[in-house]
Formats: structure tokens, sequence, C-alpha cells
């Protein structure tokens, strides 16, 4: 089955006229009904009001993949940087001013290397890393996409666009409701005359995801 997929080449969305139809509606199924029931059961015993629901759905909504490319771009150019990103990539976004506390969860950043590339799945739902990127796509919650890229992540990878050379090892990482990943794409060849804003364009949703590769620049 091939994954239609819309992604975009930097932050703006392209849809595929060719994807198939999303494996997911505003059905009120099972789960929704669910959220609903929980919500609504938190305002009730004083756990939450809905004014701070509000604000975190809210918070949520903003996010959008710049936010995860100025950290990418920022450990492009800062070494430092870069050495607490891997070790702690919670605390190297606050640093950059990101509000993390509202997701409790723990974020990690792998890195791609010329021997090495990550990519990212939820193989039981959706779990994405939105407080960096935003909402996922809609080819990342459908079913082709988390079945398949763990037992053949090469041809997955193929169909947007990505082939690597067989001694590049693909790692895959399953993110979970406590857990989830980022990748930290390599900085493009051309690029070391860019300003850290300027190589921040570069950086696309799906090469942090990892379902791409970012080309050299341009000269």
């Amino acid at each position: 089955m091939h994954i239609g997929h819309d992604h975009p080449h930097a932050h703006g969305e392209a849809h595929d006229p060719h994807a198939p139809q999303r494996d997911h509606d505003d059905t009120l199924d099972y789960y929704r009904k669910l959220e609903i029931a929980v919500r609504e059961l938190l305002i009730e015993k004083n756990v939450l009001s809905a004014d701070e629901i509000r604000r975190t759905v809210e918070s949520y909504d903003s996010r959008t993949p710049e936010g995860g490319a100025r950290v990418v771009a920022r450990a492009w150019v800062d070494p430092a940087f870069k050495a607490l990103l891997l070790q702690d990539a919670t605390a190297a976004c606050e640093s950059l001013g990101f509000d993390m506390n509202v997701f409790d969860v723990k974020l990690t950043v792998v890195e791609n290397t010329p021997k090495v590339h990550n990519v990212i799945v939820c193989t039981l739902c959706s779990c994405y890393p939105r407080m960096l990127l935003g909402m996922p796509p809609a080819w990342y919650k459908s079913r082709a996409y988390r079945s398949r890229l763990v037992r053949e992540p090469r041809a997955v990878l193929r169909e947007f666009g990505t082939v690597l050379p067989d001694d590049v090892s693909v790692r895959v990482h399953d993110s979970t409701a406590d857990l989830r990943y980022i990748v930290l794409p390599m900085r493009p060849e051309g690029s070391e005359h860019l300003s850290e804003a300027q190589l921040a364009q570069l950086v696309s949703r799906d090469s942090m995801v990892g379902v791409t590769a970012l080309p050299p620049v341009k000269s």
C-alpha cells in the first residue's frame, strides 16, 4: 500500500492530489467518547477548569514546525547547545524560550549522521513531538505508515523520495505516550555561509520526522 503524503519542502503544506483517503475521521468513536467523559469528570471534580483545558489545547494548536526548525538551526551553529540537546532535549528547548511544562512527556533528539538515518513513528496511535512540530500530518497517523515503517523502513522512505545507500543504517524510533522523538537532520552541504535564521528556513517538518533528508544548498 502506497502512503499518500502531504509533506512540504519547508514549513508550508503541500497536498498530494493522489493521496488516499485518510483513515481517521470525526466520528464519535469509543476514544472520543472516553476523552469527553474524562474531561467532563475532571472539570466536575475541580481537578482542572474548562479554561485550563482550553488554554492547554490552544498551546498545542499554536505549535508549528518552525519551533523545531529553530532548535535544529541552533544545534547546527552552537556545539554546546547541540550537546545539551542530545543529552537533555527538554532543558535545551527551554533555554530557547519554549514552554515545555505543558507537555508532560520526555523529549529525545536523535542525530542523523553519514552512517545512521533516524525516522520516527508511533505504532500504537499517533504520538508526535507536537511541542516542536505542531499537529501531525495525516500520513503520520495512517495505518499504512504505522504498520509498515517498522517492517520495511527503506521501502517507506523511498515513497517519500528518500533513497539511502546500503551502508547507511536505518533506525526506527517508536514514540509512546511518555516519550517523543525528533530527528536532528544533517546540515545541508553548501550552507556554511548562511545565518542561523536562514538555516532554520531550510529545515522541513519531514526532515525532523526523518522521512526525508535535506538537499544541498544551491550556490
